[in-house]
């Protein structure tokens, strides 16, 4: 099945081979397009999240591939493999994510990891997923700099698109014959977690030899010895006693571990200007916790935007998604811990990741899961959101893990009420079955850019449902009204002050000619557009008449 005439497909498959004069008439249309959009308002609650693991996506400096003395060989999969922060913004910059509809990145945790691997039985493990912090004011040597990072949010704010780094505050990275273990004021070294009910869940480790923030303490606490000794071998321990002084004079918090941590996590927000916050192991801290966390980040947005009104994208308020552990959406704001529920949404989450999605697109057909996914997020859910996945680094039961169903996973993420996070190589079928792998090691290979011009259909249709997409923020925010069963037809409208948004959209619609109702959205007369297959068409008698070649029509007004 062709997704795009043959003269499109051979220009983006040149492109990617290396075309200059074509690849830069691909990006001017993609720039032409950013500027398009640029009236259309940004909607975190629509957003198209594109979810990467920094190490292992592309490698923009093989210079920085190996430091700290990580020089181990690594069980598969389990070690740093080169991909970095200037990878990403050299993606960026070719117009990678603009082609695909990406108005957002979420990157894994780029700070600075721990310096030795740990060795559970299944060989050495490093810290290359950026989930075992050994420094949260560095970035990690193997990722870049500051100054690389400074770079890629400017690359993306240019291009339109925001910016979310992933934040860990309740515990470290594991104790190594490197990376000794915290003081006991700082942490807590067991029990173990057993999920049972709240406090085991909570006041507990995640799993073994990985140290809990004490994040529930109010009591003042000197820097832990490691980290001093850290500092003034790098010439910076009065640098950054000087900023500690001034955060906590300014707010009038006590020197507990959980504010040490949200300091130095808001410097990333006040001086680079990251655009939200991806937040870790949500329900495994206290939940007024992170309630604190976003008045800090809220601050520190607002200082940004003050200090830097040249750099400012728009007025949107800095964003914060959780990961609560298996939270699904029909919970509406309440998480269940057995014994007790609470709240993660009211003065704290903007959104959560939803664990249910991929059980509802195996299980329910689109209109049945579109329709109670609208009327959750325009009930109990009203003014929140929700962040939908089919693939990730840490759910080891995918919705596709043998990627049989690629078409179908852009279809139903893409089109989808709520924002939705795209996997990196979700677009390219990259292989979640890595041989030799142990545990979720096989849903973290390198990105298949090398396979890339075999998967041109499959890209092609991401690009278009993602651009539509990013285009239409009724899409992912807006009303959703089934129009007919057979074919499926349904709009999607959207409205805030003064702006609307109305789309149709048709899926599984058989091959051949169509008449399709679309008079409750579009005027006789008025033109629209197939932005899917670039057919443009007239209104006539509250219908338009499609000759259907791609299963899916994505319908609207003609610009």
């Amino acid at each position: 099945m062709k997704y795009i005439n043959q003269f499109t497909s051979a220009v983006l498959l040149f492109c990617f081979l290396g075309c200059k004069t074509d690849k830069k008439a691909n990006l001017d249309l993609a720039e032409s397009q950013h500027k398009e959009e640029a009236k259309t308002p940004f909607v975190w609650e629509a957003a198209n999240v594109y979810f990467l693991l920094t190490d292992r996506f592309n490698n923009g400096d093989k210079t920085n591939d190996v430091n700290y003395n990580r020089n181990k060989e690594a069980a598969v999969l389990r070690g740093f493999e080169g991909g970095d922060l200037k990878g990403i913004t050299q993606k960026i910059e070719e117009g990678y994510f603009s082609n695909l509809g990406i108005n957002a990145i979420w990157m894994s945790p780029i700070v600075e990891q721990i310096h030795g691997g740990t060795d559970e039985g299944t060989g050495i493990t490093y810290g290359f997923h950026g989930y075992w912090t050994k420094d949260w004011t560095n970035i990690d040597a193997n990722l870049g700099t500051k100054e690389d990072l400074q770079n890629l949010v400017d690359a993306a704010h240019k291009k339109g698109i925001r910016v979310l780094l992933d934040a860990v505050i309740n515990h470290t990275g594991p104790v190594t014959d490197k990376d000794p273990v915290w003081p006991n004021d700082w942490v807590r070294t067991g029990p173990q977690c057993d999920y049972k009910n709240f406090e085991n869940t909570v006041t507990c480790t995640l799993v073994k030899n990985l140290p809990d923030i004490k994040t529930e303490s109010n009591e003042a606490v000197d820097l832990p010895p490691q980290l001093v000794e850290k500092w003034k071998a790098e010439g910076r321990y009065e640098e950054e006693m000087a900023e500690l002084d001034a955060f906590f004079e300014a707010n009038d918090y006590p020197r507990a571990p959980r504010f040490y941590i949200m300091k130095w996590l808001s410097d990333y927000v006040r001086d680079f200007g990251i655009d939200g916050y991806r937040v870790d192991t949500v329900k495994h801290t206290e939940a007024y916790v992170w309630r604190e966390f976003k008045d800090v980040c809220d601050n520190a947005f607002a200082e940004f935007k003050q200090q830097n009104p040249n750099k400012v994208l728009d007025d949107t308020n800095f964003y914060m998604v959780g990961e609560v552990y298996n939270y699904s959406i029909s919970a509406g704001k309440a998480f269940d811990f057995g014994d007790k529920k609470v709240n993660y949404f009211d003065d704290a989450f903007n959104s959560l990741i939803n664990f249910e999605f991929k059980w509802n697109a195996a299980q329910q057909s689109y209109e049945e899961q579109f329709k109670n996914y609208d009327s959750i997020l325009n009930s109990n859910l009203k003014d929140y959101g929700v962040l939908n996945y089919l693939t990730s680094h840490d759910d080891g039961q995918p919705f596709d893990k043998n990627r049989e169903k690629t078409f179908e996973t852009a279809t139903r993420l893409l089109l989808s009420p709520g924002a939705a996070q795209i996997y990196y190589g979700d677009e390219s079928a990259r292989d979640l079955t890595i041989e030799g792998t142990v545990g979720d090691a096989t849903l973290r290979s390198f990105m298949n850019w090398e396979e890339l011009p075999q998967k041109q259909d499959l890209l092609i249709h991401w690009q278009k449902l993602g651009q539509f997409r990013s285009k239409h923020p009724a899409v992912g925010a807006g009303k959703h009204k089934m129009i007919s069963e057979s074919p499926y037809v349904f709009s999607r409208s959207y409205n805030n002050n003064d702006f609307k948004d109305e789309v149709i959209i048709g899926l599984e619609i058989p091959k051949g000619e169509h008449s399709i109702n679309v008079f409750s959205v579009f005027k006789d007369g008025q033109q629209v557009k197939d932005f899917y297959s670039g057919e443009t068409f007239k209104v006539t008698n509250g219908t338009i008449t499609i000759n259907v070649d791609f299963n899916i029509i994505l319908i609207e007004k003609q610009q």
